[in-house]
């Protein structure tokens, strides 16, 4: 049986879970079967919607997380369908996207 690390999802506005996710399943694929809904589109690491921010632990992508630059993944942005946990983490999830692009405007 494969370990299992805890995971605990936070939301900006204060919402938190906690699963349990094995070291070979990602942390949407651990969210889903727990019926907790996280944002999601191509599922492939290409879209970047799926981003989340390890406050606390790590991760490991399945293959190399397109939609993240070098920059990103040294401030501990994450591609959740394709992010598979290495230790307990704490991962900050919801409007995170927003994060990654800057305003041209300012």
């Amino acid at each position: 049986m494969t370990d299992a690390h805890r995971v605990v999802l936070a939301w900006d506005e204060g919402r938190v879970e906690a699963l349990s996710v094995p070291a070979d399943e990602t942390v949407l694929e651990a969210a889903g079967r727990a019926g907790v809904a996280l944002p999601v589109g191509c599922r492939t690491g290409a879209c970047g919607t799926c981003t989340g921010r390890v406050l606390a632990g790590s991760v490991e992508h399945r293959r190399p997380p397109r939609a993240l630059k070098g920059r990103h993944l040294a401030a501990g942005y994450a591609l959740l369908c394709i992010a598979e946990p290495r230790a307990d983490c704490r991962i900050r999830v919801g409007g995170v996207l927003s994060d990654l692009v800057e305003n041209p405007w300012k």
